[in-house]
Parts: C-alpha cells; structure tokens; sequence
C-alpha cells in the first residue's frame, strides 16, 4: 500500500518501510503484551501519518493486535483505541484534501468492518475458553460432589450394619451366652458330657461376641472418620482395632504423608481396612504385617498375616472382589495367595496420572 503512493505529502522512503515493518514486528509481542502492542501500535500508526508518508490503511495494521486484546479480556481498551484511531484518521484524511465521498462513503465501512470482526473474533475466542474452562471445573466439582456423597452413602451404610449387628446378634449371642451358663449351673453333677458341651456353648458365645463387637468397631470407624477423604495417615485407627483383638501388628509405611495422589491415598487405606478386618473377622492368625512403600512408579501395598489356609474355601464375601475392583479402578492391580507362613494380599497402585 505505500508504494501506491495513495495520499500523503512525502514520497516513500527507507524509513516509511521501516515504521510499516515495525509496526508489523510489534505483533510478535501481541500475545504476551496485548494492551500494551495495542497502544504502541495505535501511536506509531498515527505517527506514520503524521509523517506525511502514503496511506496505509487503519483497520489492517491494527487487526491483529485489536484481536489479541480482545481475547485477552481487555474488549474496552480495543474498541476505544479502534474508535480514536479511526476518528482521528478520518480528521486527517479530510482535512488533507481527500474525497469525502470516498473516505466516508467507501473506505469507512472496510475499515470499521475489518477492525469490528478482529474484536469480535478475539471476544469470540476468549468466551469460548473461558466456557470450557468454566465445564472442566463443573466437571471436577460434580466428580467430588459424586465422590463425597457415595462416601457418606457408605458410611451410612456401614453405621447400620454395625447397628444392626450389635442389636440384633449381639443381643441374642449374650442370650445364648447367659442360659448356657444358667444351664450349666443348674446342671447335675456326675454327667461330664453335658458340663463340657455347656462350657463349649459358653466359649463360643464369649468369642462370638469378641469378634462381634471387634467388628462393629472397624465399621463404626470408617463413620467417626467424618466426610473428610481418608488417607494412610489415618491408619492408625485401623490397626489398632486389631491390636485391640490381640494381634500383633507390624507397622511398615515408606511413604511421607500427603506426598501421594488423593485418589492413589484414599485407596491405599481402603484395600489395608478391607485386609485388616478380614484378618480379623476370619483369619486364625496372632500376626499381622502391613506394608507401603513406593516401588518403579507404583505404589505397592501388602497385607499379610500367619494364619493357616481354611480346610473349606469361604464363599459369600465380597472383601476381596471390592478390594481387586479399587485397584483395578485406578489401573493397578491386586492378587492374593497362601503362603507358607499365612495369606498375602499385594496392591500395585499406578502413581502416574491420578488426581
């Protein structure tokens, strides 16, 4: 456009190619500095005209930083500088003795049409980030909602089961358990056979109860520990239920606590209280052993106790499939085998990638 020679009262030269080229180098910066871009290049535009040099046009020039500035939020500051600039060029190009007719009848309306479309499209852009950013976080918020309303749903869940447990079986274990003992008292003496099944029934009741209410405890703990996630910090509740049912427990977490993902962390605890409570609740074990430590990127997890294998397979529980589907869930994986010296449940928790 300026070898057009198109108005002005300078002929081209060197440094009306170098403004143009400035003015055009300054759009390197547009995204980084847009309001600033902005301004500079409105100024050095008009500069360039009050140079005297040929017409360059307006709308152009000032697309692309009209453009960033909108989409960097800044929508006032682009349309007012767009609205000076052009009133000022109109002054300029009138009063330097163009045709009205063809700068208002004609080029007005390129030049407001060019300068309106880079605003629009750079508002454009800008609202449609700002929408998608705006679902990311809706989405993260319903997945926590989801997650902390499933939570409390289980703990409600776990509250009355414990409650059930402990009013219905318990009260009739400690029946059961009371006129075993009235029974063996009233008893005649000289018949050994009913003295010792009496005894029996009476063992059995008492440990039944034992196991009762070690069982209620662990349910009734995941409820105390309130709405807040859990995490391997809080462990400690869990084990010691089962210190508290006489097994030794051995200890060994190799990681800091809250160095973990939230998700990777609240699994970890789940699958080690699952573990426990079925040491507990079915295992014929005195030791318990509990391990975490981070290995190649994974989280491994591993639970093991001293208890003999079962002569039959227990059938019905749903502990050790609910355990598989958590790891499983967040792409790791868990196994159980009988060992040697008891059974094993070993977690592999990917670390990469979870929230």
């Amino acid at each position: 456009m300026i070898s057009s020679r198109q108005g002005g009262t300078k002929e081209p030269d060197a440094l009306a190619y170098l403004w143009a080229a400035g003015l055009g180098a300054l759009m390197l910066a547009r995204r980084q500095h847009p309001r600033a871009v902005l301004l500079v290049s409105a100024f050095g535009l008009i500069a360039y005209y009050v140079g005297g040099y040929p017409a360059v046009g307006v709308g152009i020039p000032l697309a692309a930083a009209l453009f960033s500035a909108a989409e960097a939020g800044r929508l006032t500051s682009a349309i007012v500088t767009a609205s000076a600039v052009l009133a000022l060029s109109l002054v300029f190009r009138l009063l330097s003795g163009q045709s009205a007719s063809y700068v208002l009848g004609y080029d007005l309306a390129t030049h407001v049409a060019s300068m309106a479309m880079a605003i629009a499209l750079g508002d454009s852009v800008r609202s449609r980030r700002v929408q998608r950013r705006q679902q990311r976080e809706m989405t993260v918020l319903l997945a926590r909602q989801h997650e902390q309303e499933s939570e409390s749903r289980v703990r409600e869940e776990r509250l009355a089961i414990a409650r059930e447990l402990h009013d219905s079986i318990g009260h009739t274990v400690s029946v059961i358990s009371l006129h075993a003992e009235v029974a063996r008292e009233a008893a005649p003496s000289g018949h050994p056979a009913l003295d010792t099944a009496l005894q029996r029934i009476k063992e059995a009741s008492s440990a039944s109860m034992r196991e009762l209410r070690t069982t209620v405890g662990l349910l009734r703990s995941a409820e105390s520990a309130g709405p807040k996630s859990v995490s391997l910090s809080d462990l400690t509740t869990v084990l010691d239920t089962a210190r508290s049912a006489g097994f030794d427990v051995e200890e060994r977490v190799e990681v800091e606590s809250g160095t973990l993902p939230r998700t990777i962390d609240a699994a970890a605890y789940r699958i080690i209280q699952e573990a426990v409570t079925n040491v507990v609740r079915h295992a014929q074990a005195s030791r318990v052993s509990v391990l975490v430590a981070v290995n190649g990127g994974r989280l491994r997890v591993t639970v093991a106790d001293d208890g003999a294998p079962p002569a039959k397979p227990r059938r019905g529980g749903h502990g050790i499939a609910g355990m598989t589907e958590r790891a499983t869930a967040l792409g790791g994986s868990l196994r159980t085998r009988h060992g040697a010296d008891g059974f094993v449940v070993d977690a592999h928790l990917p670390l990469g990638g979870a929230a």
